[in-house]
């Protein structure tokens, strides 16, 4: 699409803060208001329209498709998304170590992820079956539970962020752990990629496996930035 406008302000609404092109408000792909919860979030939604040249460019743009993405999915299709999210209760990565030929990983996925489950189980009153391989073995329904209803409690702007952040990190466990602040960015990312970077550390760099990460961390940093400004 052409750029068609020549610069993009925030407004002040009823719901928050609105991007206006010109003088008049985005709508989302789905005809919605593209109310924003925060100032922060309008502004720097803003910076991504304003930073567009001739071409509009969507992959460049990425806390407006999550703000999309709020408005006309999770405020509309709720339940389904919460249930998206919560299905990696019943199957969080951090549950999964190394096989019984792989001992000196095993340890070392303990050492680095055993403190995110501790932590999990003692802010959320849950237990965890570990399981060596890959073959799945179900959580305690209690665990389901008490962790469905903490995705549930989230506003539409922090699930949003949390679909994109479980899909890339593979555990809801650690992305609670960045809702609530107990760990930052910077110390998830490692242990999400924990066997893909030990591998490297055995075997040495696989230069596609890296481009591939890299493009997954920035829509990590990305949804991090999401939540981050839409809470503030």
């Amino acid at each position: 699409m052409k750029r068609f406008y020549k610069d993009a302000a925030c407004v002040p609404v009823d719901n928050g803060f609105a991007i206006h092109l010109d003088g008049r408000p985005i709508k989302t792909p789905a005809r919605n208001p593209l109310d924003l919860p925060t100032l922060r979030l309008a502004e720097a939604i803003a910076e991504e329209w304003r930073a567009q040249d001739d071409d509009i460019d969507p992959a460049t743009m990425p806390l407006t498709a999550l703000a999309q993405g709020a408005l006309d999915q999770v405020a509309h299709e709720r339940d389904r998304i919460i249930g998206r999210i919560a299905a990696f209760s019943d199957s969080d990565m951090l549950y999964y170590r190394g096989d019984e030929n792989q001992q000196a990983l095993a340890d070392h996925q303990a050492e680095k992820w055993d403190p995110l489950l501790d932590w999990a189980r003692q802010r959320y009153d849950v237990s965890f079956t570990l399981t060596r391989g890959i073959i799945h073995k179900g959580q305690p329904k209690q665990t389901i539970s008490r962790l469905s209803e903490v995705v549930e409690g989230q506003d539409d702007f922090t699930i949003a962020a949390m679909l994109s952040l479980v899909g890339l990190a593979g555990s809801l466990v650690a992305v609670l752990a960045l809702v609530e602040g107990v760990y930052d960015a910077d110390t998830l990312w490692p242990l999400m990629n924990l066997e893909e970077l030990w591998q490297e550390q055995q075997w040495g760099r696989d230069d596609l496996a890296l481009q591939t990460r890299e493009i997954r961390q920035a829509e990590f940093l990305a949804a991090v930035r999401f939540l981050d400004l839409s809470r503030s």
